[in-house]
């Protein structure tokens, strides 16, 4: 990873260039390794970061059952996109600068792992189908991939998996769907109109 001026000149101001160098030699890679792979594959969300044209970032939830990122060669990961709030915010920007930051949480054990990539946006990829109501697929060329200290990570228990990730039938209609502010605004063909 190339450092810019401005992370060299905080890290010099609290003098932790030397870790960062050691960090930047011996963590961060180019290639998932297996145990990323499988780490990656365990996880059911991460948080997706991506910036527009103009440099205005957005930072998005996404959630699905384990495996739903797909580690799909050393280079490549893959996730879908399901049924969302139509501002394709995260994609729009992803389609259009390319620009990709993801991050896996495990808050159980406490473990993080950060990918940095090119993403790619596609209604027609092979991989759509392979996904139950997944509508695009994005598709990450890895350019970084690193551990990142879990000390911060709060220690968390899932109670329950979403019920609107889609597992083989149609999820139920999230009820802000059903809103005066935005039935009349959904597309034509969305299931909250059935």
């Amino acid at each position: 990873m190339d450092f810019t001026a401005a992370q060299r000149d905080l890290q010099d101001r609290f003098d932790s260039r030397r870790i960062a160098d050691r960090i930047n030699d011996l963590l961060v890679h180019d290639t998932i390794d297996p145990g990323s792979a499988a780490f990656i594959e365990s996880v059911d969300m991460m948080f997706v970061s991506t910036v527009d044209a103009s440099g205005q970032p957005t930072c998005s939830y996404k959630g699905g059952d384990p495996g739903f990122v797909r580690v799909l060669d050393q280079k490549t990961l893959a996730f879908p996109s399901y049924d969302g709030n139509g501002m394709f915010l995260t994609l729009g920007n992803a389609a259009e600068t390319a620009k990709i930051g993801l991050l896996f949480i495990d808050f159980t054990n406490p473990n993080r792992l950060r990918v940095h990539g090119e993403a790619s946006v596609a209604t027609d990829d092979a991989l759509l189908d392979t996904w139950t109501g997944a509508k695009l697929v994005v598709r990450v060329t890895v350019t970084e991939v690193f551990p990142n200290c879990p000390r911060y990570i709060h220690r968390m228990q899932q109670v329950e998996p979403s019920v609107y990730v889609p597992r083989g039938a149609p999820p139920p209609v999230p009820d802000w769907k059903r809103s005066d502010w935005a039935f009349d605004a959904l597309p034509a063909n969305d299931p909250a109109r059935d």
